[in-house]
């Protein structure tokens, strides 16, 4: 079969195929499910006539795709920018991405979900309605795959997860990788042992944290001073919201 993708938010942003500043992961593997299955995978080009056409989108705010749509046998449209319900097929869901098919990501980096859903209840997201509360999803050895060791991480709350997640976090130190939690951290979980763990992993650049209201000022000041104190040196970088 010959099957065509297509990035929804990437084309909007960069008006070009499959340009994104992070890869579409669901894309990614369900590139990899066909390859496997020896199909053809290709970005979609209008005009051409495809078997299936996988339209991914993300976001809500994002337009949708407005060139001709590409001639296809059958049309997938999946991503919370159109369904927050949408799913990838279960036998796609934790196979490795194929990452190839963004040339922007280099043959040392990966990206995955340690846990899946949060604790939180904030009103700007749809993650506990789409994924429900904090629970452990997939090993960190099961992303680091293929000398892949620098880790775009983009778990929504990983501290919420416990001790699953100092046991990641233990991993990570013990594997030498260097992460970056994109999604950002929730300073109100750092407790002293949290901080002692997030001192001692190798960060791409620096640690984030989500502060979404005034209130959570006060416990990022608190989770700096415990993270300096544990031996951090480095850079943070904190989400604030308008208000």
């Amino acid at each position: 079969m010959k099957i065509g993708l297509v990035d929804i938010d990437g084309h909007a942003k960069k008006k070009k195929w499959g340009a994104t500043i992070y890869p579409n992961l669901a894309l990614c593997k369900i590139a990899r499910w066909h390859k496997q299955q020896g199909d053809d995978v290709e970005w979609a080009f209008p005009f051409e006539h495809y078997d299936v056409v996988y339209m991914a989108k993300v976001f809500t705010h994002t337009e949708d795709y407005n060139q001709v749509i590409p001639n296809a046998d059958k049309i997938i449209k999946g991503g919370t920018g159109y369904d927050v319900n949408s799913r990838l097929p279960e036998e796609a869901e934790k196979i490795v991405p194929d990452y190839s098919i963004y040339p922007f990501v280099d043959d040392k980096t990966a990206y995955g979900f340690l846990t899946r859903g949060c604790i939180r209840k904030c009103p700007w997201c749809v993650v506990p309605r789409k994924e429900g509360s904090i629970h452990p999803y997939q090993d960190v050895d099961e992303i680091a795959v293929d000398g892949r060791t620098n880790l775009i991480l983009m778990d929504n709350n990983i501290l919420a997860a416990g001790d699953y997640a100092k046991a990641q976090l233990r991993k990570i130190i013990e594997r030498g990788y260097r992460v970056d939690f994109n999604q950002a951290l929730d300073a109100r979980l750092v407790t002293d042992e949290y901080a002692r763990l997030l001192a001692k992993v190798k960060w791409i650049k620096r640690i984030r944290f989500g502060c979404d209201t005034p209130g959570q000022i006060e416990h990022c000041e608190k989770a700096i001073k415990l993270i300096d104190a544990a031996g951090y040196k480095g850079e943070y970088f904190f989400y604030c919201m308008l208000h």
